[in-house]
């Protein structure tokens, strides 16, 4: 438990002064954020805001989880380290679409095409070297492992996690369009990560088989730092935005979120907790797939779908907050079907000849 307090601490506090470094940096070498000229029409008075905020998220993370565990003489693990070198590597991949943008000085940083490679090089290099380097279980999993009971083989747990990694993180990228919106998002999802992470050690002595996660307690701190890091930028983010996280922190967020529920076998929990960026990007293949089908006509006055409630007259601020209930409702229902699920496997165990 120390160890979560001292990483949730340390991580705000860390993300919260980079932020603000951040802030006061590219204000004054005037390094801003170029709007699209396709979005909402009161979006374009943000042009020029400080972007990059990602950088303070990550860094605020990655020395939380860091220092939490020098500080409290814990073990760094073979799970938690990469699943927070994913997070990193993933952070750098928008960092380069970020900085080509602001460069540029246009809304065009790399292409579909390059983004896409960047982020299959992280999700490719996730799912070769944690198979091959720690005890993770390649069944297919709700909440706890292989209470589906499909063995998905070690070519098919690969193609699944590069598949979930692209998803949330492309997700997750759609939903950074509001301030604060990916942020908050991202707190809730994280948290319930962290919870997630912590039964399960809390669980290893009593039932080692029915979670099969070595490092529980250490990915339960990885999540928790994302939880401090995003609070911290969170401060400063929430609108009206002194700073946007770009796509250096939303990609990230999507990544680490994938690689958490694929190391504490909770691939599916995952579609529920992280709901809000499984509808944000199916509005955006309904309003493509609804537009080529009818020859031109839209489903939503705008995709991704947050923008479709500011166009129908919400104010931003309302659209983040009951996105925010939204998503504090899906984390409550994750967490209540972990529990459910939990409460079935003891009722097995102890049935059990």
């Amino acid at each position: 438990m120390i160890r979560l307090l001292l990483a949730v601490g340390l991580s705000f506090a860390i993300s919260a002064v980079g932020t603000k470094l951040l802030i006061d940096v590219l204000t004054r070498q005037r390094i801003g954020q170029p709007i699209r000229e396709d979005g909402p029409e009161g979006h374009k008075t943000k042009a020029g805001t400080p972007t990059m905020g990602g950088l303070a998220i990550v860094g605020g993370a990655s020395l939380g989880y860091v220092l939490s565990d020098l500080l409290s003489g814990g073990v760094f693990t073979r799970s938690g380290l990469i699943v927070m070198a994913s997070i990193c590597a993933a952070a750098l991949v928008g960092f380069m679409d970020d900085w080509l943008k602001v460069s540029r000085e246009r809304n065009l940083g790399l292409n579909k095409r390059a983004k896409m490679l960047g982020l299959s090089l992280v999700a490719g290099g996730f799912a070769i070297v944690t198979p091959a380097i720690t005890t993770v279980s390649t069944e297919l999993s709700f909440a706890r492992r292989n209470d589906i009971g499909i063995d998905l083989g070690s070519i098919g747990w690969t193609i699944l996690a590069v598949v979930m990694i692209l998803g949330a993180a492309n997700g997750a990228n759609l939903s950074d369009g509001l301030d604060g919106l990916a942020a908050g998002s991202g707190i809730f999802a994280f948290l319930a990560y962290g919870l997630v992470g912590f039964w399960i050690f809390r669980q290893a002595d009593v039932q080692p088989d029915l979670y099969g996660v070595a490092h529980a307690q250490d990915l339960a701190v990885v999540a928790v730092a994302m939880v401090g890091g995003l609070a911290g930028f969170l401060w400063f983010n929430a609108a009206p935005a002194e700073i946007f996280m770009g796509d250096t922190g939303s990609l990230a967020i999507g990544t680490g979120l994938a690689a958490l529920a694929l190391t504490t076998n909770t691939h599916l929990l995952l579609v529920i907790i992280g709901g809000l960026y499984v509808a944000e990007s199916l509005s955006v293949i309904f309003q493509v797939g609804y537009f080529k089908v009818t020859g031109g006509k839209r489903l939503f006055r705008m995709a991704p779908i947050h923008h479709h409630f500011e166009l129908l007259g919400w104010r931003e601020t309302k659209v983040i907050i009951r996105f925010w209930l939204i998503c504090g409702a899906l984390t409550a229902l994750g967490l209540g079907l972990f529990y459910a699920s939990w409460l079935s496997g003891t009722e097995l165990v102890e049935i059990a000849p």
